[in-house]
């Protein structure tokens, strides 16, 4: 077990192997705030092991980064995989389609959804975070989620797609219970079920009536962007506008909250690393790809193989799923030295790293993943400036979310420089 990791008692289920057992605790509510140990246990028993639904489970690097580079393995079967008796259907993206349709949606967000777009942020997410940390200096402890972690990604992508101020915090809502959503429909409460249903139907009405109104009066922002984007005379649809929306918000926010209260948590954890980074800011860069390998915002992702396949010695047939856990891959040891050891340094320039999983790969690697390092970067860089110490007041709560995992709450001292 990885010392910076919190203990919780075991889960006691009689006549079940270690491998079983760890499978049930990779997804226990109780040990969010510890998956680590479980994918240990399961990388240890081999590249495949039997997971819910006649699935396997992929906890090694090297396989789950086979699977995720072959368009041969489709990512369009995960709605029915994880929410396959839901009554509800979260809309449709690009996100869980594949070739041609996915090419298609893609290269037109992509018109939107520029790298021209994201660098013209920097200048403002500098802002912004200079002036929350200027509050949580004076307010010296705060909820770092509350006070960081929330604004900084919930304000940018609602200014970017051009959200009213007044709407932010509803915007937050939605997008929490969507987010839990994405769980297996099989680890849902009826009460969480029904807020994805209600959550969802709040969001399609909220920014449908957003769409409209751009279609009638264009703005400069991302959803005028999108409603105009065109490729070969075709246009996205209302659907597809609202299901990419939703993809836009939910990983351009959840997931970034949680990468923040991540990367502030393991520096709180390893205070040298801390002090390594104020002594040279310039690695708030390459300090961002070690949050994200040492303690991913997304844990899991399915593919299901369209052809015959064969992986690590194993041949799957059209129609075999497997849930690639990107946490596990994340910790291999066949994949990364001391892979349990948080080290800013490791992707630093001229340094030879494996590269992690958290924003996946092929097809489906992240498209919001330049502005979720954007984010991040900066607020690591202001931290080496203008902070001298940074104390945990208490272990933090995790939600009960598998999918999008994270804290609930991160309760910090935070003493100026």
């Amino acid at each position: 077990m990885s010392s910076d990791q919190a203990t919780a008692p075991a889960v006691v289920i009689p006549d079940v192997t270690p491998v079983q057992l760890a499978v049930v605790e990779s997804v226990a509510p109780h040990l969010r705030h510890n998956p680590y140990d479980s994918y240990e246990t399961l990388r240890t028993a081999g590249p495949f092991v039997p997971g819910p639904h006649d699935t396997h489970l992929v906890p090694r690097h090297a396989e789950a980064q086979a699977i995720l580079l072959d368009p041969r393995w489709s990512h369009a079967e995960e709605p029915e995989l994880l929410h396959g008796d839901s009554e509800v259907e979260l809309p449709g993206s690009f996100l869980w389609m594949e070739p041609p349709d996915h090419t298609r949606l893609r290269g037109l967000v992509g018109k939107a959804f520029t790298a021209r777009t994201i660098i013209g942020l920097q200048a403002r997410a500098e802002q912004l975070v200079d002036e929350l940390l200027t509050r949580i200096l004076a307010a010296g402890e705060v909820d770092l989620l509350e006070a960081l972690a929330y604004p900084v990604p919930l304000t940018l992508i609602c200014e970017l797609l051009g959200v009213p101020v007044e709407a932010h915090e509803q915007v937050r809502f939605m997008s929490a219970g969507i987010a839990r959503g994405l769980d297996p429909d099989v680890l849902l409460s009826p009460e969480e079920l029904a807020a994805r249903t209600a959550a969802v139907h709040e969001f399609t009405e909220f920014f449908g009536d957003l769409v409209d109104q751009r279609r009638r009066t264009p703005r400069a922002d991302l959803i005028t962007a999108l409603v105009q984007a065109e490729e070969a005379g075709v246009r996205l649809t209302h659907t597809e506008l609202i299901g990419t929306l939703l993809i836009l918000v939910v990983a351009g926010h959840e997931t970034s909250v949680n990468l923040i209260g991540n990367g502030v948590l393991a520096l709180m954890r390893h205070p040298g690393e801390f002090q390594r980074l104020r002594q040279d800011p310039e690695l708030a860069a390459p300090a961002v790809d070690e949050v994200l390998r040492y303690d991913a915002p997304v844990h899991l992702t399915t593919r299901t193989a369209r052809a015959e396949i064969m992986v690590a010695g194993r041949t799957f047939v059209p129609g075999d799923a497997v849930i690639v856990l990107l946490g596990s891959a994340n910790r291999d040891p066949a994949a990364f030295p001391e892979p349990d050891r948080f080290d800013i340094r490791r992707y630093r320039p001229g340094r030879r790293a494996e590269r992690h999983l958290s924003f996946g790969l092929g097809l489906h690697y992240c498209l919001g993943a330049p502005l979720a390092r954007l984010e991040m970067r900066e607020i690591l860089h202001a931290l080496a400036l203008r902070v001298e110490n940074l104390t945990l007041l208490e272990e933090p709560p995790y939600r009960p979310n598998v999918v999008v995992r994270g804290m609930s709450e991160l309760l910090v001292r935070v003493e100026g420089r």
